[in-house]
């Protein structure tokens, strides 16, 4: 009989679950405290499973419930894309779209990819949900957004559908009178001789820097581990240390007070793509997004021997990206 559970019964679990209150998710639902309790008791019976344990003032998710809520959330949320690519599905002109990035490629890349996307498509309501590596791929496992601009990892590699779009070399950022004060490239072993700012391990960055270090036989001790580039920008302008960051991170960190210096032999550059849960179509216009993005952007399919391709910071090279999926 678990088959024939209700948009309504999901609705229920994560009413409870998100507000921890009876009276708060019925006045969500529009419903009584009372015929709310009776259709979860209902449901917990149709489950064989306790989902919520309560008194007269509190109500908290079980094990089974905390399970049943994230499964919920992704019902609902799939269940409303699919009648918002029913309402739209003959046209991209208008519609809702909800993009998650890495926070580099939104301050960096997305905003003028957004704004000629909206000249195209004015009509589409745009929502943009910034987030570390990780938690891209979960946005759009979850549903909570249907797209999302992340790294090449091999985790993303793995969970989702990669459409790389365009390579983001690697830089040393220091302060001028710091280390970096001599304006030329850099071996990666003498930035390892230097106190490094490192982004925390779960991002992209580090993982893509680990992965440096370790080619090269260096080990890495970082000075300072931050979550945030703004964080790492601030630390580095005080000359606490030099950051090893991409070059699309840059436009977060204050670089009217940093410079900027090549890496000769970093080995491997963050390839940026969209991603999107695989074997599911995109909706019109999550699909004109992605077209959009690949005419507007670098393209790193295969190109013709001998032909120069251009990266996002215009430099023309041959691509010299590494495939974390088979150099891991």
């Amino acid at each position: 009989m678990r088959n024939n559970l209700t948009l309504n019964d999901y609705r229920i679990a994560l009413a409870l679950t998100e507000s921890g209150s009876f009276r708060a998710a019925s006045e969500a639902l529009a419903m009584s405290p009372s015929a709310l309790s009776r259709q979860l008791a209902a449901l917990e019976a149709q489950l064989g499973t306790r989902l919520f344990d309560r008194d007269t003032r509190n109500v908290a998710p079980t094990a089974s419930g905390v399970a049943f809520a994230r499964l919920a959330e992704r019902m609902l949320n799939t269940a409303a894309d699919v009648m918002e690519e029913f309402d739209a599905h003959l046209s991209a002109s208008r519609g809702r779209l909800t993009i998650a990035g890495l926070p580099s490629v939104t301050a960096g890349l997305l905003p003028g990819l957004l704004k000629s996307f909206t000249e195209s498509y004015p009509g589409v309501d745009l929502r943009i949900v910034d987030a570390l590596s990780g938690s891209v791929v979960e946005a759009i496992e979850t549903g909570r957004a249907e797209i999302g601009f992340t790294a090449g990892t091999v985790s993303a590699r793995l969970r989702l559908t990669f459409h790389p779009l365009l390579d983001d070399p690697f830089v040393a950022v220091g302060a001028p009178d710091g280390p970096l004060a001599e304006d030329r490239t850099y071996d990666m072993a003498e930035l390892m001789e230097m106190p490094v700012i490192a982004m925390e391990v779960g991002t992209s960055v580090r993982e893509l820097l680990d992965g440096a270090c370790q080619r090269s036989d260096f080990t890495m001790a970082p000075r300072f581990e931050v979550a945030h580039l703004a964080t790492a920008g601030a630390l580095v302008a005080e000359g606490l240390g030099i950051a090893i960051l991409p070059t699309l991170t840059l436009p977060v960190l204050p670089m009217e007070r940093l410079v900027k210096r090549p890496i000769r032999d970093f080995g491997a550059k963050r390839r940026i793509g969209l991603v999107h849960q695989p074997g599911r179509s995109l909706s019109p216009s999550a699909a004109a997004f992605l077209e959009h993005a690949k005419k507007n952007l670098p393209d790193l399919r295969q190109s013709e021997p001998g032909k120069r391709r251009v990266n996002a910071v215009g430099e023309g090279a041959p691509s010299q990206t590494a495939d974390l999926a088979t150099r891991r």
